[in-house]
């Protein structure tokens, strides 16, 4: 693949204190596609997350205190609109998102008539194991969802993703920001986007270690299921031009 392929294309890591990982998901970035431009997102990191990701040569934007996911990655969006890039890329900065499967997203997008291409862990059996709660929950998430835009979901809470123009238009302007993944596929379908998932793979954490204990995906399942649901009630929203 060479660097006429793909319109301007933009990497967004949001990370928060991973900088035992960051370099090296910047450094597999860039090797797989070095046209693209790389933004690191750091969310208030306390530890030299900002800095190594500096020196690995990204964009970083920081953000002087923790805002969250979804705040920390419409920042990248927002950047990412203000810019005129044309495709995103979702890559979270634990390094557990194969970089290979990058232009996988990139081509997947670039052939369907769709707007976001979701990676997903479940679509096939690549050996994947989360713990059997989080999995659970990932399952009745995807029912819900599924049947709200009528349309097959496997993974809801994936962070790995590609969005066109219109989708990153639409982030930069309104992104669910307590719970992100599952909401904003809601809010892409109530927008009149398109979405497709298409099967990636997932690595073991190497460094750092995740936030959602059992008890926190069992909380994080009952909220997100309800704050899909009040979602409904609001106005679908529409991207301006």
């Amino acid at each position: 693949m060479t660097e006429t392929t793909y319109p301007k294309t933009l990497v967004i890591i949001p990370a928060l204190n991973e900088e035992g990982s960051v370099a090296s998901v910047i450094a597999r970035v860039r090797q797989v596609i070095p046209w693209a431009d790389v933004v690191v997102v750091n969310d208030g990191s306390t530890d030299d997350t900002g800095r190594v990701a500096e020196e690995a040569g990204a964009i970083v934007l920081h953000i002087p205190y923790n805002v969250g996911i979804g705040a920390s990655v419409q920042t990248g969006f927002m950047f990412a609109d203000l810019q005129g890039y044309e495709i995103v890329v979702r890559n979270d900065g634990d390094g557990q998102h194969a970089a290979r499967e990058i232009t996988d997203v990139i081509r997947a997008l670039q052939e369907s008539d769709v707007d976001i291409v979701i990676g997903s862990r479940y679509l096939e059996d690549r050996g994947y194991l989360g713990s059997p709660l989080r999995r659970l929950g990932s399952f009745i998430l995807a029912r819900l969802i599924s049947g709200i835009i009528g349309q097959r979901v496997t993974d809801p809470t994936s962070g790995f993703t590609a969005c066109n123009r219109r989708a990153i238009k639409l982030f930069a302007q309104v992104y669910p920001h307590d719970y992100p993944e599952p909401e904003s596929i809601v809010m892409l379908h109530r927008a009149g986007l398109k979405l497709r998932e298409i099967p990636v793979s997932m690595k073991p954490r190497k460094h750092g270690h995740s936030s959602i204990t059992p008890i926190r995906s069992a909380y994080y399942m009952v909220k997100v299921i309800l704050a899909i649901l009040v979602g409904l009630l609001r106005p679908a929203p529409v991207i301006d031009a």
